[in-house]
């Protein structure tokens, strides 16, 4: 069997880590496309090193650019390689437009299309992320779902039939990673375990308007403890243009780090502030609470246990009491996203159909 994996952003290169691995364990022909739309090394090419990830076989070096530009200029490489290749399966990870093109192109050219992470539903329209994992759950032809909340919106949606439960990739790592790499994330000085907040923002609707920003920046800065702030490029560009300082009060400014780093700096925190949706997760996961600064996340089973606020408007008020109000309960025993064999059951489900 030979299987083209399409990835193009931080929580893509994750979840195909996994997938590497267990392809290779399998004698699975595996072919990797990059196509580029993380393109700054520490976005990118440290998660292949650190994750032990084979380089990839393409990589279309396609860059930033509007949601259009950047997923039209997609969209004629992908076809190429998916017809110079011609692969069993195309495997579609996540949400971003990588995955959205990684879609329109293999369904026009009749590849079969599976989608990883399937079923993922926020219901807020405004959000890119909504649209592409929607479009792309309507196109493939067989859904891996990480959980069964996610199986029931494709029932809901009429594609049961194309749906299958395989678990979270992202937990087969995240706890292999928290395993392996305990204390692998180097404190700034001055700051100790269990005495630091660790905070990521980059998503547009807490970036892209300055009175926004200056909310997001205001809730980082009036916290009790230093908070590691790791600074995405987006972040940095948006706060450039607004004149808004990152270093602003407990806030303390840092590059981005590997993904093994990014699991023990979670896993060392009191607590976790941000909008991605792979840190709310992997939170949940190192039993570390999260505040989420959204209006809604698609990990709801983190709301349901009690761990995680979301509130796109919370004070450092209300996430330092929800904080405090955590500490010293016992965490969830629930597994919602599974025990870290989601990468076979992904093999199994691609070899059989």
């Amino acid at each position: 069997m030979r299987v083209i994996s399409v990835v193009g952003a931080r929580p893509q290169f994750v979840k195909l880590a996994p997938i590497s691995h267990m392809f290779a364990k399998g004698n699975v022909e595996h072919i990797i496309v990059h196509t580029g739309q993380h393109y700054d090394p520490e976005m990118s090419d440290s998660f292949f090193e650190h994750l032990n990830i084979p380089r990839p076989d393409f990589n279309l070096g396609i860059g930033s650019g509007s949601h259009a530009a950047q997923t039209g200029s997609m969209l004629e490489p992908l076809e190429k390689v998916f017809q110079d290749t011609n692969p069993d399966w195309v495997l579609a990870y996540g949400d971003t437009n990588s995955t959205l093109a990684t879609a329109i192109s293999a369904v026009k050219i009749h590849k079969r299309l599976a989608h990883l992470e399937a079923g993922l539903r926020s219901f807020n329209r405004a959000m890119p992320e909504e649209h592409n994992r929607i479009l792309t759950d309507h196109a493939a032809d067989l859904l891996l779902a990480p959980t069964q909340i996610a199986m029931e919106h494709l029932a809901n949606e009429g594609l049961a039939e194309r749906s299958m439960l395989v678990g979270d990739v992202m937990t087969d790592v995240c706890l292999q990673i928290a395993r392996d790499n305990e204390g692998a994330f180097n404190l700034p000085d001055g700051l100790t375990s269990g005495n630091y907040y660790l905070a990521t923002i980059h998503r547009a609707e807490n970036t892209d308007h300055e009175d926004r920003l200056n909310h997001v920046i205001r809730t980082l800065s009036g916290m009790d403890f230093p908070v590691v702030l790791t600074v995405h490029p987006r972040l940095a560009s948006r706060a450039e243009s607004f004149g808004i300082s990152l270093d602003e009060g407990n806030i303390v400014p840092i590059g981005p780090l590997s993904y093994p780093e990014m699991v023990s700096a979670t896993a060392q925190a009191r607590g976790v502030i941000t909008d991605s949706g792979g840190l709310q997760k992997e939170a949940f996961l190192v039993h570390t609470p999260c505040v989420t600064l959204r209006t809604e996340t698609e990990w709801v089973e983190t709301v349901d246990s009690g761990v995680n606020l979301v509130d796109a408007d919370a004070t450092s008020a209300q996430a330092i009491d929800f904080i405090k109000g955590l500490e010293g309960s016992t965490w969830p025993t629930l597994m919602p996203y599974g025990t870290g064999d989601a990468a076979l059951h992904v093999m199994n489900a691609l070899l059989t159909r």
